[in-house]
């Protein structure tokens, strides 16, 4: 029998942000969160989310052991911002026992119509910054830290319950040539010396933090007209910024600005620390550390954790400037290949970028509704 308890103390929501750590414990593929940050991810002292969203996190357990869990968040600003009625579920796991997911989704079902909600979608985090969808292919890819795996089973899971596609996001490992496109190079070189274009460079990483702030205007405008996205508040960003720029190479943040020296794109890419984050399970100290240090210096693999260009700019070779100089530095660095965050399948503007390489479409995530 499974009974289903809310989490309401920090022990039992250490048990919730630890339970994928032993689920996948014998995948080579799963790559687990930081303990520490999803953690502060549902203290709502901790995380700016909690300004404009609410959540309820739940545990199934059967003979005593925690064998899933859920967590409903009531997005708020989404809802205003779209006329919607809609609650997320994020950090769906489970065993491979139907008893169990549905145990689970009947807890967000029962929230949902309590909030007189009329539809749930997901997996959906707190915002933009958040991972999304959940894997329906690609199964026995090595995931990003940026991204969240699942096992194979978990998508006949979601049709059993009712669910229903409702956005796909695919992602791309892109090769890195031995020699620079001469098409790319020609247009990002004619495009900088027609609309005066520059690229900033910095001397230290410490000149990157001020940059967060910089793009956040221009995020928010890129993410303006998504679905499921709400924009992103200045203490979020900080936040993230924080967390990210550790773990960030200056060589590697192309930030592309206009004849008044305004920011108007910019390519986020990282070193992968896929490896570095396994080695730790979860803990920065000591192995997880050293592994992610270890990856940052000696980057082989990067991860392309974001583009985005002022929609007044798009289509004005913004983004072939930031491709240009990317693999100038990829090339220059040793880089073997680069990996794409979820992108979504109806984006051919981004996707037509990846015809200039070898490349391959490896991963797919799908985001889930139901309406009730």
């Amino acid at each position: 029998m499974v009974t289903v308890k809310e989490v309401v103390s920090r022990s039992d929501r250490r048990k919730f942000v630890k339970f994928p750590i032993k689920l996948y414990k014998n995948s080579p593929w799963y790559v687990p969160e930081l303990t520490k940050g999803e953690m502060q991810a549902f203290n709502p002292l901790k995380n700016a989310a909690f300004e404009y969203a609410s959540c309820k996190m739940f545990l199934a357990l059967k003979k005593g052991k925690v064998v899933g869990r859920v967590a409903a968040i009531l997005h708020n600003a989404h809802n205003y911002k779209t006329g919607s009625r809609q609650i997320r579920f994020s950090r769906f796991d489970f065993i491979d026992d139907y008893e169990v997911s549905q145990a689970l989704f009947n807890k967000v079902v029962e929230w949902a119509r309590f909030l007189e909600m009329n539809e749930i979608v997901g997996p959906l985090g707190f915002s933009y910054m958040d991972k999304i969808g959940m894997l329906v292919e690609g199964f026995d890819e090595m995931d990003l830290y940026s991204t969240q795996y699942n096992y194979f089973y978990y998508p006949k899971h979601m049709e059993r319950l009712g669910l229903q596609k409702k956005t796909d996001w695919v992602e791309f490992q892109v090769k890195v040539p031995d020699k620079m496109p001469e098409k790319l190079q020609r247009v990002a070189e004619a495009t900088m010396k027609r609309y005066g274009y520059s690229v900033r460079t910095f001397d230290t990483k410490k000149e990157l933090l001020p940059v967060f702030k910089e793009v956040l205007p221009l995020l928010n405008d890129v993410i303006n007209n998504l679905d499921s996205i709400a924009a992103i508040s200045e203490k979020q960003m900080g936040d993230f910024a924080k967390i990210t720029l550790p773990l960030l190479r200056k060589e590697f943040i192309i930030v592309v600005q206009n004849k008044e020296n305004d920011v108007v794109g910019y390519g986020l890419m990282m070193p992968s620390i896929s490896r570095g984050v396994r080695l730790g399970r979860g803990r920065l100290f000591p192995l997880g550390m050293l592994g992610i240090l270890h990856d940052v210096k000696n980057v082989k693999v990067l991860d392309m954790f974001h583009i985005g260009v002022l929609p007044a700019y798009q289509n004005r070779g913004v983004n072939a400037v930031i491709m240009y100089h990317s693999i100038v530095q990829a090339m220059k660095h040793g880089i073997l290949y680069a990996e794409t965050g979820p992108e979504r399948e109806d984006n051919i503007s981004v996707q037509s970028q990846w015809k200039h390489f070898d490349y391959r479409q490896h991963r797919r995530r799908r985001c889930y509704t139901i309406d009730i």
